[in-house]
């Protein structure tokens, strides 16, 4: 009798082992899966975050009507100093005021083309990157931008080149170089715009994509800690 209640026992010992290892399977197999992942998987998180922030910043006005992330002139020395006072008093008097509304608007151009670049990029998220991602409310934003910022860079920078040049914006900065003095002595030229307009514009997707990512996201852990709790009191 002794002996059945061991094996009795045992059974159910390991019938619970593996339900748990089938549980977690089915919980975290979902975000093992890349773009093409589906439901609350970690591809499609990620897709739809960086989608719906995408869609945001091409808005008209994305940047620039928010304070936060809207984009300004660079220049060269950072951004305080006497060429900061300039470019910040020439604002002021209106002398730089289209020419941030419109490399703004450039970088919302860029934003509204780059929906397939995100989506490569986090098709190159893999299994073993998911335990880090799945801790931080916005973990696939952050490591998106530490594994990918790079890459992201090298291949918005085309899309803003195109949006710059479009928009009238490198045409506006000729303008304000041959007239005003301060402009040229800010260092400022379309290499350097580009690249600082390129900067900031993947700033600001990565600051919606982390707040879009915190507002979607299901906590996975939480799920798979309900789940096995419920198995365990079986």
């Amino acid at each position: 009798m002794a002996q059945d209640q061991i094996r009795y026992h045992r059974r159910q010992y390991h019938r619970r082992q593996w339900l748990i290892g089938a549980a977690a399977t089915a919980v975290l197999l979902p975000f093992a899966s890349q773009a093409e992942a589906q439901g609350f998987g970690l591809g499609s998180l990620l897709g739809s975050a960086s989608d719906k922030a995408l869609d945001k910043l091409a808005l008209p006005g994305g940047y620039y009507n928010d304070p936060a992330i809207r984009i300004g002139l660079p220049f060269l020395g950072g951004g305080g100093g006497l060429l900061g006072s300039l470019l910040g008093a020439g604002q002021k008097l209106g002398v730089t005021d289209g020419i941030i509304r419109t490399i703004n608007d450039a970088a919302g151009t860029a934003a509204g083309e780059a929906k397939p670049i995100f989506r490569s990029a986090i098709n190159g998220i893999s299994f073993s990157d998911v335990p880090g991602i799945v801790q931080q409310s916005d973990g696939g934003t952050q490591y998106l931008h530490r594994s990918a910022g790079e890459a992201l860079h090298g291949k918005m920078s085309p899309l803003v080149d195109t949006a710059l040049g479009d928009l009238g914006a490198y045409r506006q900065l000729d303008k304000l170089t041959r007239r005003y003095n301060f402009i040229r002595s800010a260092g400022v030229t379309r290499e350097s715009m580009n690249k600082s307009v390129t900067d900031q514009g993947l700033n600001g997707i990565f600051s919606y994509m982390g707040s879009e990512e915190k507002s979607l996201r299901a906590n996975p852990l939480g799920k798979a800690g309900d789940l096995l709790g419920g198995i365990l009191k079986r």
